[in-house]
């Protein structure tokens, strides 16, 4: 339970511990294991029965890495609403107002956050006699034409053993990058973007926004493992839609216990408001993959409201997967030997001489040695590929986790070399080079172009293109098509005059 809410209910040698933590963590370990180029699992979008109706409270993944340009920081993204059509208005996607959006710090290995940065968020609205989200061209966040805007304050709380020690806010009334409705809507929306970065005290800052979706994969796995037809995958099944992201980047030592103990454990949770008014946790994700796929329907929603020190319930999940049995139904493939007692530990403590803390109390969480410096050249295979700033060392946005999982576990570190995976190496958007390095949202207007145009061309002028049928040069086409449109102007004027005195009459403004 999380502060003020109340609950209704060698390198191979590394490599080899790291292939446990995957086996047991990533999930595709213990059952796509020893499956050919193609087999996948799906990060926590709709991961749970009661959550997955809920999606303003559905966090979707967490990352959380060393700034590449600014290496005494550590950025924390985390994301929530999974598959926002970009298109998806008038009211499009707000954070919700009755919900505590918190990130968790963990930095003795206690299984306990010792801190917690909660963000709250309320809307405003301009005009509510207008269906519009925004009533013209949005250039600024404080645009009059913007009618619906949302703001945040953010509350750092430290804790001992669960006991709030410390609290004060250190942001109010931020503002929030809107949704992307569309080009006309938001003809820059970079600049947008820029103005929702918000900085803190002591070099940490903030954003909060609609973003693209930077987890890919082939998600058509769960239409039974691919039902044993592995020609069509390769597609990212999240390429064009968004999620509403939460970063934050500090600096290092505001999070770490010491110089000396560089090792952070993070996750994030949501917390809704009951009819009664207290807070209930209705999300929880640290690792990826964990909730979607290890934890059978009893226990996910349990899990969404559990606390990481309490993990040892779920320890069955990991130790005994369901997910090898359907692999060895599905493609005859012989699922390992169980109970997985050399994965769990590795898996709930961190990889020894990576980011194992010392003293540490077993636990699902994303853990972060913040000592290990940025990659130059980053690896989406992470520390598989040598490359240990990468995943299962934190998670960068661009880290390929499925694939790192998939080679692992099908014997990359026995010697069996292989580059199994979905087919899917990279988000469809490049990421950020700055803070906070989520790409850019797709936008609602987006869409394959008239015929006959191209991007410069003006809607009017396609407009005026379709109107003109195929071939068509006689004048007699013409004098028809121009008595079309004088009649239909005509009656749009008829129309408009109507209009405006019936406006008048009800004296309603707009």
């Amino acid at each position: 339970m999380t502060p003020n809410s109340r609950r209704g209910a060698g390198h191979r040698s590394l490599v080899t511990l790291i292939c446990g933590a995957l086996a047991a963590g990533g999930l595709t370990a213990a059952g796509v294991a020893t499956l050919v180029p193609g087999a996948a699992s799906a990060s926590s979008h709709r991961e749970a029965p009661l959550i997955s109706g809920q999606p303003q409270y559905d966090n979707t993944d967490v990352y959380a890495f060393v700034s590449p340009d600014k290496p005494d920081t550590t950025t924390i993204v985390a994301n929530w609403i999974p598959f926002e059509e970009p298109a998806g208005g008038p009211n499009f996607f707000p954070f919700a107002e009755d919900a505590q959006y918190d990130l968790h710090i963990d930095n003795d290995g206690d299984a306990q956050g010792e801190l917690l940065f909660r963000y709250t968020f309320k809307t405003h609205t301009k005009n509510d006699k207008t269906f519009l989200y925004n009533t013209g061209p949005v250039t600024s966040l404080d645009d009059p034409d913007l009618n619906i805007t949302q703001t945040y304050d953010i509350e750092l709380v430290k804790l001992h053993k669960q006991k709030v020690t410390y609290k004060t806010k250190i942001a109010d009334d931020v503002p929030v990058a809107p949704s992307n409705v569309g080009k006309a809507s938001m003809p820059d929306y970079n600049t947008l973007r820029k103005q929702a970065v918000h900085k803190l005290s002591n070099g940490a800052q903030t954003f909060a926004g609609q973003a693209d979706d930077p987890f890919f994969l082939d998600l058509r796995v769960f239409d039974l493992l691919y039902g044993g037809n592995l020609t069509e995958v390769g597609n990212d099944t999240l390429k064009g839609y968004n999620v509403n992201s939460i970063a934050l980047q500090v600096p290092n030592d505001m999070i770490t216990e010491s110089h000396k103990q560089p090792i952070v454990g993070l996750w994030s949770t949501t917390q809704r408001k009951n009819a009664q008014g207290y807070y209930s946790q209705v999300s929880r994700l640290g690792s990826p993959l964990v909730n979607e796929v290890v934890n059978p329907l009893k226990d996910k929603d349990k899990f969404n409201a559990s606390e990481p020190k309490d993990d040892g319930q779920f320890l069955k999940n990991v130790t005994n997967p369901e997910l090898p049995k359907l692999i060895e139904a599905i493609y005859k493939i012989k699922a390992p030997a169980e109970p997985r007692n050399d994965l769990v530990d590795v898996f709930l403590k961190g990889v020894k001489g990576l980011n194992q803390p010392p003293y540490v109390t077993p636990s699902e969480e994303l853990r972060l040695n913040t000592s290990i410096k940025p990659a130059k050249s980053p690896k989406r295979l992470g520390v598989l590929d040598g490359d240990n700033a990468g995943f299962p060392n934190g998670r960068r946005l661009g880290d390929d986790v499925i694939d790192a999982s998939l080679q692992v576990v099908e014997g990359e570190l026995l010697g069996a070399k292989n580059d199994l995976g979905d087919a899917v190496d990279k988000n469809d958007k490049d990421f950020e080079h700055s803070f906070p390095y989520v790409a850019l949202p797709t936008e609602g207007s987006r869409g394959p172009l008239a015929k006959g145009t191209t991007d410069g061309t003006d809607v009017r002028s396609q407009l005026g293109d379709a109107l003109q049928p195929a071939g068509s040069g006689s004048s007699d086409n013409m004098t028809l098509i121009a008595g079309s449109a004088g009649a239909g102007a005509l009656g749009i004027l008829l129309i408009g005059g109507a209009l405006l005195w019936w406006r008048r009459m009800r004296d309603r403004a707009y």
